[in-house]
């Protein structure tokens, strides 16, 4: 078997309704667990269509479980330079549909400020993260759990195809990027925070991505997802789509 095969597990869905639900459920036994434990729990979350859907069954979930504990703390892969009240934004989507119906304190809520000039946002979202993991003894900063969706051209987060190689080594947590979709301005994790996180998990649905999500399990792959992959020992992969023959 290809030897990329080792690092990712593949569990398919015969619906988005299904994915979401099921990696709902996985992702609120991460949360009551660290409630339960009392202990330092850092999430990065994304947008893209299948969030909804996950986010909606994740509050649910939580809301059943006896909400979350005050060491968990929120914040995101990438966003859109725009106001966190943008129909665009990947904040406001989560705020609507999880982080406001938990009565998430803003404390807990660490928001990449969109809003601002994209060097500066960046800046600001990389302090912002330093400072959260050093205040709870995480050092060096490792995120617990990264949520991402994959697009029809296998980027992540806004991490796009075509960039530089070099790219997959820039040490910046967050960084200022354009990118090929609108809104094109946009800030993002780099590689190196997402592939030391402990555990990644991307949501993959939606038509038209058989070909990238194959070609972002090949062990030739050279997608962002693929890129990402290739760095860490292991990814989750959920997925409505069906890989290719």
């Amino acid at each position: 078997m290809d030897s990329i095969f080792r690092r990712f597990q593949f569990h398919s869905f015969p619906s988005d309704d299904a994915l979401a639900r099921a990696v709902a459920g996985n992702f609120v036994d991460r949360l009551t667990i660290a409630r339960d434990e009392s202990r330092f729990f850092s999430i990065a979350l994304s947008g893209g269509r299948i969030a909804a859907a996950f986010l909606g069954a994740a509050a649910n979930l939580v809301i059943q479980r006896g909400g979350l504990g005050e060491l968990t703390h929120f914040f995101w892969a990438d966003e859109r330079c725009v106001p966190p009240n943008d129909a665009e934004s990947n904040y406001r989507l989560a705020n609507s549909l999880l982080l406001a119906p938990l009565l998430v304190p803003p404390s807990q809520v660490h928001r990449i400020p969109g809003e601002a000039e994209p060097a500066q946002a960046a800046s600001c979202a990389a302090a912002e993260y330093a400072r959260v993991m050093a205040a709870n003894g995480v050092a060096p900063p490792r995120l617990d759990l990264v949520l991402l969706g994959m697009g029809e051209d296998g980027h992540i987060a806004s991490l796009f195809p075509r960039e530089p190689t070099e790219t997959t080594a820039d040490p910046l947590s967050f960084r200022a990027v354009v990118g090929p979709k609108p809104p094109p301005n946009r800030i993002t994790m780099g590689y190196p925070t997402l592939a030391t996180a402990r555990e990644v998990w991307v949501l993959v649905s939606g038509s038209g991505k058989e070909i990238a999500l194959k070609e972002a399990l090949s062990s030739a792959g050279s997608s962002p997802l693929a890129r990402l992959i290739q760095m860490r020992d292991t990814t989750e992969v959920f997925s409505a789509v069906s890989l290719p023959g």
